[in-house]
């Protein structure tokens, strides 16, 4: 365990904007009951897996090593300043992007690629073998089953992958047909 008051395995630090309603934040909420440290740019750790949604590689089991050793950091900003918020991280930790899934939060439902944070994380730490946490951490919220029930299929397949590569060749068979 990596503190007595956090009730995760895994580090998880969240770089926070303030872009958001306090009170849909889900990052704050993940704060308030010790699941994450919201941080600095600057305290993100050397090493530590960034879910980076522009990323030119995608998280894989591979990457559990830098869980282990740096944690898991993510972003909370509004998506409409994504790119330049991520941008402004700079270098400090190791960008992967996360597969194809499906937002069950109120505000993107049902919108592939646009999860809140605690569902990019719990996605993040289920990838990377760390489901307990990853339930852990999605219990505090009401739409919590929803999001289990859309994305269990294509995260227990993503969680198989041995690598990047076979992550992004996994996620052809969940992405929608046009």
């Amino acid at each position: 365990m990596t503190d007595a008051l956090t009730p995760l395995e895994s580090r998880v630090l969240v770089v926070h904007e303030d872009d958001d309603d306090p009170a849909k934040c889900t990052a704050r909420k993940l704060e308030r009951f010790h699941m994450a440290e919201l941080v600095d740019e600057r305290e993100v750790p050397r090493g530590a897996v960034l879910l980076h949604p522009f990323a030119d590689q995608a998280l894989s089991p591979a990457d559990r090593e830098h869980l282990a050793t740096s944690g898991l950091a993510a972003l909370d900003c509004s998506w409409k300043r994504a790119r330049e918020a991520f941008e402004q991280l700079g270098d400090r930790a190791e960008p992967r992007a996360l597969p194809y899934l499906v937002a069950a939060n109120p505000v993107n439902y049902g919108k592939a690629f646009q999860l809140s944070t605690v569902e990019a994380v719990a996605s993040a730490l289920t990838i990377l073998g760390r489901r307990q946490d990853a339930e852990t951490a999605m219990s505090k919220f009401g739409w919590h089953e929803s999001f289990w029930a859309m994305n269990e299929q294509p995260l227990a397949a993503y969680a198989e992958c041995a690598d990047s590569t076979e992550v992004v060749e996994a996620q052809q068979a969940f992405l929608p047909e046009d």
